[in-house]
This record gives C-alpha cells, sequence and structure tokens, in this order.
C-alpha cells in the first residue's frame, strides 16, 4: 500500500510561508517599479537621448567618410554652399529693406 508523501505543515509554518512568500511578492514589485521608473527615465532624458543620437551621428559620418571619401567630400561641399547661398540671400534681402 503506498501512502501520500503529503507534507503536513502547522499553523506556525505555514504563516511563516506565508510572510516569505509576501517578501517574494514584495521584492518583485519593488524590482518592477525599479525597472519601470528606470525605463521612464530613459524615455524622458532628453538630453541623455540627444547626445546618443549625435554620437551615433557622428559615428556614422565618419564610417561614411572613410569608406567613400569623394562622395564625402562632394556632401560637404554641398553643405557649405546650401549654407552660403542661404546666409547671402538672407543678407541681401535685409539690405534691401
Amino acid at each position: 500500500m503506498a501512502t501520500g508523501n503529503a507534507v503536513q505543515l502547522s499553523n506556525k509554518q505555514q504563516r511563516n510561508l506565508t510572510r516569505l512568500q509576501a517578501h517574494d511578492n514584495a521584492r518583485a514589485a519593488r524590482d518592477g517599479l525599479a525597472s519601470a521608473l528606470n525605463a521612464l527615465e530613459e524615455k524622458l532624458n532628453l538630453p541623455k537621448r540627444a547626445a546618443r543620437a549625435t554620437a551615433r551621428a557622428k559615428r556614422k559620418a565618419r564610417q561614411f567618410a572613410d569608406e567613400q571619401p569623394g562622395a564625402a567630400l562632394a556632401v560637404a561641399v554641398g553643405v557649405v554652399t546650401a549654407v552660403g547661398v542661404g546666409v547671402w540671400l538672407i543678407v541681401r534681402a535685409n539690405l534691401d529693406q
């Protein structure tokens, strides 16, 4: 005859087990709250995000310049020309007034 191997816990042992479970649940809730707050801080910290985006753009620009120096030079000349023409138009418009 096989008897069940169920462990009988006293009331004190059951209460202690419940306290341990509550402690574990509280720890899990604190960990969840901490991760949620970290995610919010990461999402709402605009200066940090801007710094990362700037660093990423610089890295891509350097990689592009290393891989295709002629095209990078053409882009630089185009940007300088566009800025120069824009400044010239603004100055000319202001001088005419």
